[in-house]
């Protein structure tokens, strides 16, 4: 028999990727002969592995694209995109932006596009930060470890229950800064693929998904097994959040908002500029 050929797909431990790549990790769909390998790990460890190379398809925040851009292509399906929500600020008291400003900062890496989006609104400079693991920034910010937190993942639904105060959500900011949708983490894949092999790969993916959203209740079931102690509710809510329409196709305001916050990126020192993103997007009607 023969085997099967092996794709490299690093996704980060959270229900919302979870719930994406239900169908490849079960089977449930076909894969024309591809085996997909996940690679669990947390987003800024994606981020550094891709300025590598290492993996044949990846999430990445959007933020480190144009460090890659060399190397990978976004796909058109796969984006977590924060539609009038995003990472969160959040503190122990009630503050203003302005007062964030001197403060220390705990963030979930320097990469991460909730990163880029607390500079830009901020300013370049203008308070300390520390990198810690996302998964850690609520604790330590409620044992007073540090003056605020900037929250991913499903700390922005959870970070209430440690009494903690949102002093900013920057899904919000950005929506208003611009009327678009802040896109947060996209999928790549490597530019060595052959341009029919990149387009099958993408479709594949694309089907997952598809899938996914389809059958909710048995992927959100899936997910729970990555929801860190979320209820069922929760994740489902979160997952809604990250994997919805912007996650089958970007769209053109999708594409304008990672045009945008990129060139934004560009005028103040954090990313290269980059002249054209580059997508994989299925073949037409698929």
């Amino acid at each position: 028999m023969t085997s099967k050929k092996v794709l490299t797909l690093g996704h980060s431990p959270d229900p919302d990727d979870a719930f994406m790549f239900y169908a490849l990790a079960k089977d449930l769909i076909e894969t024309d002969g591809w085996r997909f390998e996940h690679v669990l790990q947390d987003i800024q460890t994606l981020n550094t592995r891709a300025l590598k190379g290492e993996l044949d398809l990846t999430a990445i925040s959007i933020h480190a694209y144009p460090f890659v851009a060399d190397k990978y292509a976004l796909t058109t399906c796969g984006s977590s995109m924060g539609d009038g929500y995003g990472p969160l600020v959040v503190a122990r008291e009630d503050m203003s932006v302005d007062d964030l400003r001197g403060k220390t900062i705990l963030v979930p890496g320097e990469m991460t596009t909730a990163f880029l989006g607390l500079n830009l609104l901020l300013g370049r400079g203008t308070f300390e930060h520390r990198v810690v693991m996302f998964d850690e920034i609520l604790d330590k910010v409620a044992a007073g470890e540090a003056d605020a937190g900037l929250i991913i993942h499903e700390g922005q639904l959870t970070f209430q229950d440690q009494a903690l105060k949102n002093v900013v959500d920057l899904g919000v900011w950005w929506q208003e800064e611009t009327g678009l949708p802040l896109p947060l983490g996209g999928n790549c894949i490597k530019k060595s693929f052959a341009t029919d092999t990149a387009v099958r790969i993408t479709e594949i993916l694309k089907e997952s998904i598809l899938y996914s959203l389809s059958h909710r209740a048995e992927a959100v079931d899936y997910a729970l097994g990555f929801a860190r102690d979320m209820g069922s509710d929760l994740a489902d809510r979160f997952v809604g959040m990250y994997v919805n329409d912007w996650t089958i196709d970007y769209g053109e305001r999708g594409r304008r908002a990672v045009n945008e916050l990129l060139r934004r990126g560009a005028e103040i020192g954090m990313v290269p500029p980059v002249d054209t993103v580059e997508f994989v997007a299925p073949r037409a009607g698929f």
